[in-house]
């Protein structure tokens, strides 16, 4: 017998783990989200702390999210990999501008980043691309992503065409496959705080100035 489910307006619990205050913050945003990503890595309750979730448009206003890992944080921003005929790289081709929430609830944590996407350079792709598990990287050729395939045994199929093309070879990334960056303009720190009244700092680009701003929970 399937248990009951519990009642999602029932679950509730006070954070109470941690503040964010001015005058504890980093001086610019990358510093501070490396800073909480560390944090994040470092606890052995966090699991996969570079996930994030990616927010994106199509050209007709429809909005799709999902999550794919992080795979660069500086101060130009934040980049991932994906197929760019997947669903998300047809979305930013069209409207390349998206948001992304890194969410770290093992320490009440999230950090919310919203700007315009652009594709990272070839070589850029390259050297993140060579250092992929082999596996992943017959993946990248095998999979056509976001399309509808046949069965499980279609997909393992083109995973071991895939094997065969390369051999024992080097595999080069697939000239369908790269990196993005989100280059922020505003950037929200949020941590949880007892009664809902969170802490929520957010810097934002002002005329070319990185400015510090409260919000209310």
């Amino acid at each position: 017998m399937t248990p009951t489910a519990p009642d999602p307006a029932e679950l509730r619990r006070s954070y109470e783990r941690a503040s964010l205050g001015e005058s504890s913050l980093a001086s610019s945003w990358s510093e501070q989200l490396l800073a909480w990503f560390d944090a994040a890595y470092r606890d052995l309750g966090a699991v996969e702390a570079n996930a994030i979730q990616l927010a994106t448009v199509d050209e007709f206003g429809h909005p799709a999210v999902r999550t794919v890992l992080a795979k660069g944080i500086d101060e130009r921003g934040v980049s991932f990999f994906t197929n760019y005929d997947s669903a998300k790289g047809r979305d930013l081709d069209a409207r390349p501008y998206a948001a992304i929430v890194f969410l770290w609830p093992a320490h009440e944590r999230q950090v919310r980043l919203s700007g315009p996407v652009s594709r990272v350079s070839a070589e850029e792709t390259a050297a993140y691309f060579a250092t992929r598990p082999r596996g992943s990287q017959l993946g990248a050729w095998a999979s056509p992503q976001s399309q509808v395939v046949a069965s499980r045994a279609s997909l393992e199929a083109l995973q071991a065409a895939a094997e065969e093309r390369f051999g024992d070879g080097e595999i080069p990334p697939p000239p369908n496959w790269g990196g993005y960056r989100l280059a922020p303009e505003a950037v929200e720190f949020w941590q949880g705080r007892p009664n809902r009244l969170h802490d929520r700092l957010r810097f934002r680009l002002d005329a070319g100035e990185w400015v510090v701003e409260r919000l209310a929970p």
